[in-house]
């Protein structure tokens, strides 16, 4: 049975959906001065941390940490080093907003990878709708660029789409965890992403060579880290327990809009048609995919 959102529920999914929406908006600013794997590692250090206080050795998270440390650096593999990595090399060229859009495929992906990797989500009519027409919506916004008609790279728009891929996965991996407090897999998903990103940081970036980041970077950086992903995390999972995971899917439609804005006042970037239009196929995809709107239409005729 579909559980009911109150008004209050309603305001912090519009909380969730701006805090990450903003975490394409700190990005933005923090990987102008820092490169991105080091930009990885000290967003998810720094969440993880903050995870770890929070928690308190609560939920037995150390003893799981230390039995199932093996899935918990799969899934933080799959889940934040890599995708923060693709999306923050990605924002190197293209905008929060433009960033955010194609991200958003991300529940596409999940779809298309559970009907091949599990045997109790399948395909259905409006999942083989809405995953056609999300990804039409990705086709709108990177097909520019492969006709050169647009001043984007087509890497730099491809990475974000390989990031939701890879999100897709860790949704798929994740059903593993069933059982498992949702704060402690956050926690151990990032501690252990954060030590696959710090050999990574050292050898690629050769972090002490580069300048000592202005203020607006720190701000930008401990903002991603302890807002959009430690406190992020937090009130994601309240939200689940009140209004379940269905209802808490929908932040899915308010991340787009929210990085849009803030890029848009803060950053000044803007849009092209065919942004607008990819961002409204694959919005439209995402309604689809869950559902609601035909099923309550089915009810009233």
């Amino acid at each position: 049975m579909e559980q009911k959102m109150s008004a209050l529920t309603w305001g912090l999914l519009a909380l969730l959906g701006l805090i990450w929406g903003g975490s394409f908006f700190f990005a933005r600013i923090a990987v102008a001065e820092v490169p991105p794997l080091t930009l990885v590692f000290m967003r998810l250090s720094i969440a993880a941390l903050a995870l770890h206080i929070y928690i308190a050795g609560r939920f037995g998270i150390y003893p799981l940490l230390k039995s199932r440390w093996r899935e918990f650096l799969i899934l933080g593999i799959l889940n934040n080093a890599l995708p923060h990595a693709l999306i923050f090399f990605g924002q190197t060229r293209i905008g929060a907003g433009l960033a955010s859009i194609l991200n958003a495929t991300t529940p596409i992906w999940t779809v298309l990878i559970a009907n091949f990797l599990t045997s109790d989500e399948k395909f259905s009519s409006a999942k083989i709708i809405g995953c056609l027409t999300g990804l039409l919506g990705t086709v709108v916004l990177v097909g520019p660029s492969m006709t050169s008609s647009r001043d984007l790279p087509l890497w730099a728009l491809l990475l974000p789409v390989i990031a939701a891929v890879s999100y897709g996965f860790a949704a798929t991996y994740g059903k593993g965890f069933k059982g498992v407090v949702p704060p402690v897999i956050a926690a151990g998903q990032m501690t252990a992403s954060s030590l696959v990103a710090l050999p990574l940081s050292l050898v690629m970036d050769r972090p002490w060579a580069i300048a000592m980041p202005s203020i607006d970077s720190i701000a930008a950086i401990l903002a991603i880290a302890l807002l959009s992903t430690a406190f992020g995390y937090i009130l994601y999972f309240r939200i689940m327990a009140a209004a379940g995971a269905t209802n808490t899917s929908l932040v899915t439609l308010l991340v787009p809009p929210s990085a849009i804005l803030l890029g848009f006042l803060f950053l000044g970037e803007r849009l092209e048609m065919t942004d607008i239009a990819g961002m409204a196929l694959i919005g439209a995809g995402l309604v689809i995919l869950d559902g609601r709107l035909y099923r309550r239409s089915r009810a009233i005729a």
